[in-house]
């Protein structure tokens, strides 16, 4: 089959602001088993321009495929603009198959065949084994009623097939990095990088988490060739960032250190940066050394909150004692600490977000994530947010970055006033200008600069956002704007392990 791989310019502020851009690591994923199995995949990546839908659909009709494949934006905010893109994609091409996968759609595959009878069919959970199922069948004019972990249309109704079994061995289905020009990926600045995953999942029970179901268990990747895989990249395609998607890829500290062990051993000088949990950085205090000698620049530690009670309400399993020394370790290695921080998810007074900014200013951060609390509907914290209002109904909205809820006991715009008063005083503190500005290491002074230069886009770009947004004075609930809550299906995948499965064997 002919596939076309399609990366919709995602409207979020993330993918817009920056000059930067990564690689669409899901649909890679995706593309490196297909071509392995003998269809000719190409690769459509509309981040870069960014390409309007007329162009999509015009580079697509050249390409003339039996499917596209949408999935790397398959999230909440990203989905009006792929089915924008979908339909006008099957209007040109009659007879193509649109297969769409990601979170989203995992979840809201009966509203979307419901609504979009233009998509052939969606992928489910992780989607490497699946898909290649699905293009088998589909090629054969198989019946689809035989490929575990998808949705489709059975006599005009949509229905679904018994879920995907988690994928056990993540070294089976390689990445598919010969899709993509290198040259034209960065990050950091403008150095070349990639998006990767060392690990899936999280073994954690955080309520708001839109990731952890998705992926149903956590499982890592052979921690050696995973490095070799990385030093590989550096040396063959100069790349010099390397940005980890994983939600937590620091579970196992024996795994851990043998992978960032073997990153030592291959001897490139790499620019690591991800996420992970701050209880975590303070279990492996006498490995921290290793990580600074592996590359590690940044971590990215989700705090979420100083309240004991709102920590206890979202499950986050953490201690505020904890978050405090996980910063000043990773500042005694000379790893810079992102602290992301998130307003709503409870209905808080002006005391209560005074009090979260001193307490931000005692941990001392080297950087700021604020972001708002956005409830899916395939998460526990969805049924806790059920009966709250909803401010705006733009589904684009539903991304972190823009208000979505109601305040009781105040407006949209004071909640706005102190999120932004927050950046200012975190972001323009003097320890924070000393760090951007006077910080000896050249690289961590980079990487501050960098930060700030995108901070100041994207501080008056989210005003200017929230200016012209309408904001409902009576919405209606969340409930109500998203249906029934789905927290008893959030585990999105079977459990049981399949057979471990090469690259080059069939998915017949």
């Amino acid at each position: 089959m002919r596939i076309l791989l399609v990366n919709v310019a995602h409207p979020a502020i993330g993918s817009r602001i920056p000059s930067d851009h990564l690689p669409p690591l899901g649909l890679l994923a995706i593309g490196g088993p297909l071509i392995d199995d003998g269809h000719d995949v190409r690769l459509l990546d509309a981040e870069f321009g960014p390409i309007s839908t007329a162009q999509i659909v015009e580079q697509a009709r050249d390409v003339r495929p039996d499917a596209v494949l949408f999935g790397h934006s398959g999230s909440t905010s990203g989905h009006p603009v792929i089915a924008e893109v979908a339909q006008a994609i099957a209007h040109a091409i009659p007879g193509v198959a649109i297969v769409y996968g990601g979170v989203f759609p995992t979840y809201h595959w009966q509203e979307i065949l419901d609504a979009e009878p233009y998509v052939t069919a969606i992928v489910r959970g992780e989607g490497e084994e699946t898909a290649r199922r699905l293009m088998t069948a589909l090629d054969g004019g198989d019946d689809l009623a035989g490929v575990r972990g998808i949705a489709y249309r059975r006599a005009g109704q949509a229905c679904a097939t018994p879920p995907a079994v988690v994928i056990g061995d993540l070294d089976a289905y390689r990445i598919g990095w010969e899709l993509i020009d290198h040259a034209r990926y960065s990050y950091w600045g403008g150095l070349r990088a990639v998006v990767v995953q060392f690990s899936r999942g999280c073994p954690h029970l955080c309520s708001y988490c839109g990731q952890r179901g998705f992926w149903t268990r956590w499982r890592h990747r052979d921690p050696v060739l995973f490095a070799k895989e990385l030093a590989r990249l550096h040396r063959e395609q100069g790349v010099k960032v390397v940005n980890f998607a994983d939600e937590n890829p620091t579970v196992s500290k024996k795994v851990w250190q043998t992978f960032i062990e073997a990153l030592i051993a291959e001897e490139v000088d790499l620019i690591l940066v991800g996420s992970t949990r701050a209880d975590d950085i303070v279990r492996d205090a006498d490995i921290l050394h290793l990580y600074k000698q592996a590359g590690w620049d940044r971590f990215l530690l989700g705090l979420e909150n100083t309240d004991d009670a709102t920590l206890a309400l979202i499950r986050k399993g953490a201690a505020t004692t904890t978050d405090r020394e996980a910063i000043r370790l990773l500042r005694r290695h000379g790893i810079l600490s992102m602290a992301t921080w998130v307003v709503g998810f409870v209905e808080e007074t002006d005391r209560d977000h005074w009090r979260g900014l001193r307490q931000l200013l005692s941990y001392d951060p080297d950087q700021i994530q604020m972001l708002y609390a956005t409830p899916h509907r395939w998460t526990p914290y969805f049924g806790q947010a059920a009966e709250r209002r909803v401010i705006t109904t733009d589904r684009r909205h539903w991304d972190y970055k823009h208000q979505v809820l109601a305040n009781r006991n105040m407006p949209p715009w004071r909640v706005l006033l102190w999120f932004k008063f927050t950046e200012v005083v975190l972001q323009a503190r003097p320890k924070a200008l000393w760090r951007t500005y006077l910080e000896r290491r050249r690289r961590l002074r980079h990487a501050m600069r960098w930060y700030t230069r995108i901070g100041r886009r994207v501080w008056p770009y989210e005003i200017w956002q929230f200016l012209r947004t309408q904001h409902l004075k009576i919405g209606p609930t969340v409930g109500e704007f998203w249906g029934d809550g789905q927290a008893v299906d959030e585990n999105a995948m079977a459990t049981s392990r399949p057979r471990r499965q090469l690259p080059n064997q069939s998915a017949a």
